[in-house]
């Protein structure tokens, strides 16, 4: 595990409450790409179901992490693509269950109006910083 500095709320800047506005770190950069609700089978886990989608979302980000040698308390930023924003409790409830809530990375979510396939109900990317 690197040692990253958190800055939850910059001088000036309104403080965040579920997420860190500033993650900084040295070493080597992973980016996981965004990943789905499908499982080792490219079945989808989940359907209509955005909490059961954020679990197998987060075991997948879980996984490729691992398969880079990081863990969740490397990843400096996630960013989640959702296609309605009434996901977000069940996005932040899976996230509780992998990241500490004081080593919160940064974090964007934004609302899209379609993933690759119509039964995803959302997507997330990971980035993470490993020590050299």
């Amino acid at each position: 595990m690197t040692e990253l500095t958190r800055i939850p709320a910059p001088d000036g800047v309104a403080p965040a409450s579920a997420y860190a506005h500033v993650v900084m770190g040295t070493g080597r950069f992973v980016a996981v790409s965004g990943q789905v609700a499908l499982d080792e089978d490219g079945k989808l886990v989940g359907e209509n179901d955005p909490a059961a989608q954020a679990r197998q979302v987060f075991e997948n980000l879980r996984r490729c992490l691992a398969a880079a040698g990081a863990g969740f308390d490397d990843v400096v930023k996630l960013t989640f693509f959702v296609t309605d924003m009434a996901y977000m409790p069940a996005v932040r409830a899976a996230r509780d269950e992998h990241i500490s809530p004081d080593r919160l990375p940064a974090s964007t979510a934004v609302q899209v109006a379609a993933l690759v396939r119509p039964e995803l109900l959302m997507e997330i990317e990971a980035y993470a910083i490993l020590p050299e």
